[in-house]
Order: C-alpha cells, then sequence, then structure tokens
C-alpha cells in the first residue's frame, strides 16, 4: 500500500452549489494515539473525533482554534481534541473500567453531549453544544450543521488498524450558503448519493486525486492545493518550568519534601519531565529580584 500524506483537501464543484473536504490521517493518528494504551474502542472513538475535527476545523473562515470534546455519564468521561487553522491537532481520552472492544458511542460516552468551541485569535469565543442523538459521531455532527448552521451537511468517516497501526480518514460533504432552493437540493443528494458508495479501503489507502476521480469522474470537480495535517503537542520543558514557577518556590519545596523529585506528564503525547531539588534550585536561583535591572535591551 502506497504511502498517503497526511493532508486535508478542499474542492468545489463547477456544476453545482456544493463544497467538499477530504482529510486523510493515517500518521497524525499513529502519533496521538501512539503514547497511550487505549483500549480499542476507545482508539477508534478518539480517532473518529480526530477526523471530525479536521474537517471542522477547515470549515472556518479565520485563524484560530477550536476544540471538541465528548461528554457523558458513561466509561468514557471524556474524549477530547483540540486543532487550528494550521491542521495542528492533540487528543486525549480519560476512562474507566473494563471497555469491550465493540463498544460504540453510546456505550462508551453513555449519556452525554458534545461540546464544539471555536476560539478565534482575533474576537469573541463562542461554544455550542450538541445533543448526541445519532448512532455515529458523523451523524451527530450532520444534525449540529443542520441545526447550528442550518447548511445541509454529510460526513463519513473512516477507521481501521492496518498492521497493528491505526488509520483514520473522512470527507465532508456540503451545501454552499444561499443554496436552498429545489435544483440546488437535488444537486446536493446526488453529490452524496455519489459519496455514498465510498469504501474504507479507497478513502484510506488511495490519494485523495484517486478517490476523487472514482466517486466524481463525471462531475467537473476543482480541487484546491492540500494542506498538511499533523500532531503537534505544545508541551516542552519550558512550559513546565513556567508552572513550577507560578507555583512558587515555598510550594515546590513542600512537594520535594515529599518526594525525590517532581514529575509532570503531559497528557497528550505521555511525555514525562523531572524536576529534582537541584533543578529546582538552578530554576529558581536563575530568576531576577524584583529590584532587579533588566539585562540588556528591551524590545
Amino acid at each position: 500500500m502506497s504511502h498517503i500524506p497526511d493532508q486535508l483537501h478542499r474542492f468545489i464543484f463547477e456544476k453545482y452549489e456544493v463544497r467538499g473536504e477530504l482529510v486523510q490521517l493515517n500518521q497524525t493518528t499513529q502519533d496521538m494515539l501512539g503514547g497511550h494504551h487505549y483500549p480499542q474502542a476507545i482508539q477508534r472513538l478518539l480517532s473518529e473525533l480526530l477526523v471530525a475535527t479536521s474537517l471542522l476545523t477547515a470549515t472556518l473562515k479565520f485563524e484560530g482554534s477550536i476544540t471538541v470534546q465528548l461528554q457523558g455519564d458513561g466509561p468514557v468521561r471524556f474524549a477530547v481534541i483540540n486543532g487550528d487553522h494550521q491542521q495542528q491537532l492533540r487528543g486525549v481520552a480519560r476512562y474507566e473500567g473494563v471497555i469491550a472492544e465493540n463498544a460504540g458511542l453510546h456505550d462508551l460516552i453513555g449519556k452525554g453531549h458534545m461540546i464544539i468551541t471555536v476560539t478565534p485569535n482575533e474576537g469573541e469565543r463562542y461554544q455550542g453544544i450538541v445533543a448526541l442523538d445519532g448512532d455515529t459521531l458523523s451523524a451527530c455532527l450532520e444534525n449540529y450543521f443542520a441545526q447550528s448552521e442550518q447548511l445541509p451537511t454529510r460526513i463519513w468517516i473512516k477507521t481501521e488498524q492496518h498492521e497493528e497501526q491505526p488509520k483514520s480518514a473522512g470527507m465532508l460533504i456540503q451545501a454552499m450558503p444561499n443554496s436552498n432552493s429545489e435544483q440546488h437540493a437535488l444537486d446536493f443528494e446526488h453529490i452524496t448519493t455519489l459519496t455514498d458508495t465510498i469504501k474504507s479501503d479507497e478513502l484510506l489507502g488511495l490519494p485523495a486525486e484517486e478517490v476523487l476521480y472514482r466517486l466524481y469522474h463525471q462531475e467537473e470537480v476543482r480541487l484546491f492545493d492540500p494542506q498538511s495535517v499533523s500532531f503537534v503537542c505544545g508541551c516542552s520543558r519550558a512550559r513546565c518550568e513556567a508552572a513550577l514557577l507560578q507555583l512558587g518556590q515555598a510550594e515546590v519545596a513542600s512537594l520535594l519534601e515529599e518526594q525525590e523529585d517532581i514529575r509532570m506528564d503531559c497528557d497528550y503525547c505521555g511525555t514525562e519531565y523531572h524536576f529534582s531539588a537541584s533543578d529546582v534550585t538552578h530554576l529558581f536561583n536563575d530568576q531576577p529580584t524584583q529590584n532587579e535591572e533588566p539585562k540588556g535591551p528591551l524590545h
């Protein structure tokens, strides 16, 4: 099977008021799940949520970030994916108990909801709460678009294990704004009927151009330049040091009296950061005092 780069592809249909997205996330999925030992069903859930968030992020018309979180009273307390306009994604899940391999969305989340939070770099953050009233994550998101955006939208998400490595991909087909005539509805139905024929092995294993040709070879499709997608955690030792400084020297010293060193774990990638008593001493000693003049010019 040929290597498929992790990319998001946007496209439109020249003769119809319909747009689309196709995303393939093999390496990103593996990087997100690699630092954890999730049960199979949770790997599948997070993979689907990863694809969904990438597709949602691609609909943003501004620079910013989006968080898609599932919360409920089931064994999975929450599952969350963060993404931004650069298609940099990360995610994590928290669960308890034994998880059946074939557990579905409602088996995992129980009675719950989806929270979609959009945070523009400039402007006000806004949030939508989505009822989990569909059998699948795709169905729930389609209901969200129908109710909040009032745009007919269909979403397809495919996940699988190939040679013990997780893979995921997805497609989104959406009517353009103001395309609300009867003919527009028939056009949208025509495109979604074609897209319904997509097979998992095609979406997961074929180049995007070939997938689109197989689906829409009798249509005129304009494909835009792809956007790279990646897992980016964002954690660093420097951020951990900043957290310790914010905690304060007395509190950190108190922690060191109870344990040999301070360990800080990243929920997203699993990286462990260790700080010994010597590390902490150097950290706080290197901080300028209140009366100390700054060294060098200020920029």
